[in-house]
């Protein structure tokens, strides 16, 4: 009889335990989640599942994560004095929907626009890596290398002599790599790296680490190199044999990059510098770009930067600014396609306005899953009038928006809300009528190898496609 009375007694003590946490998990969720839905799914999840739901909420679903930004280069007052002309000059010069979204851009995140850069694409790593080996060997003050992946094969091996090269000539050489993105290959490049003498590596939130477990959703998804803080290499190309599509790799993967000079190079290296300390390295001051003679370019371009620390969604509010001040046309390349709603009807809007809206897609994804879940979203965008083409293999993993002709938004984010608001991500904003035309006939090139999605009011698909599809599309947030 009293082990049956201290049987009981245990089990109400556990009960009341499970629901002491319940109660809490739930208060945390209403305290500090924004999101609707979101909190309705973990609070289903925490009350339906109790302890289970309880511990996948503390470990995944809680942002942990708080940096103290350095203070922004270059922040004024308006991002019209930078020029040195009056509202009125500019407002001749520059169309008056670009002009909205230059001052909406800069009320998003206040950083001017730095003058005088040029940039240029490059297309796989077959384009793109030797001349990054280049400049990385050529460097004289400093590298500062940043990816989400760096695989140890080919590609990454490419990579090691100019880094020696660039210890050699003197050259203060750092490489930060994300704890996931680290782990594609075994072995990982990290024991190579930390071979040479002279070059700091570091790994962003390292994902074995059972102290960065809560942490391990939330990635670093940049991708930047920075030599001698004048010439950079930016964008969301990822270093892995994939890229070079011309040893026909078994995976192949087509890509995009970009190589900028100018001053824009500065507000980059502040991005590195930050997640160099966040990692956990030391303070140092990144050099700095200094004209000796003409600016490289004219494009007016600057850095914004977006990750799950503080103030994120910055770049999904400069997607939604662009959609409602687009005029003409809106191009958007991108392998992942899952935004939520709020982005599917802007992009709705703007093409009932009479913008051409085209989305460029892979025709497969290289995400279990993926497929479907886009798919979801397809009947409503094609109804409205959103134009969408699916490219032929290899995998197209480019990411690019380009606004009428001259506006373009690049860089490492995906249009998904994992990249709108887990990740660490950095896009760039410039407007440069003469790379925006080097960017369509990329474009061009990925239609040329596309087949356009229909639509049909009177297609009813198959009821199992249906469910299977949005089934799939539940999983938004973690894809």
């Amino acid at each position: 009889m009293e082990m049956n009375t201290v049987s009981v007694s245990s089990f109400g003590i556990a009960g009341l335990l499970y629901l002491a946490l319940q109660i809490c998990v739930t208060v945390h969720i209403i305290r500090y989640k924004d999101d609707v839905k979101s909190s309705i799914g973990w609070i289903g999840l925490v009350w339906l599942t109790p302890l289970i739901g309880s511990i996948i909420y503390v470990v995944f679903g809680i942002n942990r994560i708080r940096r103290k930004a350095l203070s922004l280069r270059n922040k004024g007052p308006d991002i019209l004095t930078v020029t040195g002309k009056s509202e009125e000059e500019i407002a001749k010069e520059i169309p008056h929907a670009f002009l909205q979204l230059l001052r909406l851009g800069y009320k998003v995140h206040p950083q001017r626009f730095a003058l005088g850069n040029r940039a240029q694409a490059f297309v796989n790593g077959d384009e793109a890596y030797p001349e990054m080996c280049k400049l990385i060997a050529g460097a004289q003050k400093e590298v500062l290398l940043q990816s989400y992946i760096f695989d140890n094969d080919r590609a990454g091996q490419m990579f090691l002599p100019a880094l020696k090269q660039a210890v050699k000539n003197g050259a203060k050489v750092k490489m930060l790599i994300d704890g996931v993105g680290l782990n594609y290959s075994k072995p990982t490049i990290a024991s190579a790296v930390r071979k040479i003498k002279g070059v700091e590596f570091s790994v962003f939130l390292p994902s074995k680490s059972p102290i960065n477990l809560p942490f391990v959703n939330l990635r670093n998804h940049r991708k930047i190199l920075i030599v001698d803080g004048r010439c950079a290499f930016f964008g969301g190309m990822n270093v892995a044999q994939g890229n070079l599509v011309n040893t026909h790799p078994k995976e192949p993967i087509i890509d995009i990059t970009f190589k900028v000079e100018g001053p824009v190079v500065d507000q980059m290296s502040r991005v590195f510098e930050e997640d160099w300390i966040f990692s956990g390295k030391k303070h140092f001051i990144p050099a700095s770009f200094h004209a000796s003679g003409p600016l490289p370019g004219q494009m007016p371009a600057r850095i914004i930067p977006d990750g799950p620390d503080s103030d994120y969604g910055k770049i999904e509010l400069m997607v939604l600014g662009a959609l409602s001040c687009a005029q003409k046309s809106v191009h958007i390349v991108t392998p992942y396609f899952l935004p939520e709603s709020n982005i599917l009807t802007a992009l709705e809007v703007a093409a009932m306005r009479g913008v051409d809206v085209e989305i460029i897609l892979p025709s497969k994804s290289n995400i279990f899953g993926m497929d479907c879940a886009m798919r979801a979203n397809f009947a409503r965008l094609l109804e409205k009038g959103v134009k969408i083409y699916r490219t032929r293999p290899p995998f197209d993993h480019s990411k690019i928006m380009l606004v009428d002709g001259a506006w373009l938004f690049v860089g490492s984010a995906n249009w998904d809300v994992r990249s709108f608001k887990l990740n660490f991500e950095c896009n760039l904003e410039c407007v440069d009528k003469k790379l925006a035309a080097e960017v369509e006939k990329i474009i061009a090139h990925k239609k040329s190898i596309s087949h356009s999605e229909k639509w049909d009011k009177n297609a009813r698909p198959p009821l199992w496609r249906m469910l299977t599809d949005n089934a799939f599309k539940l999983l938004t947030p973690y894809y």
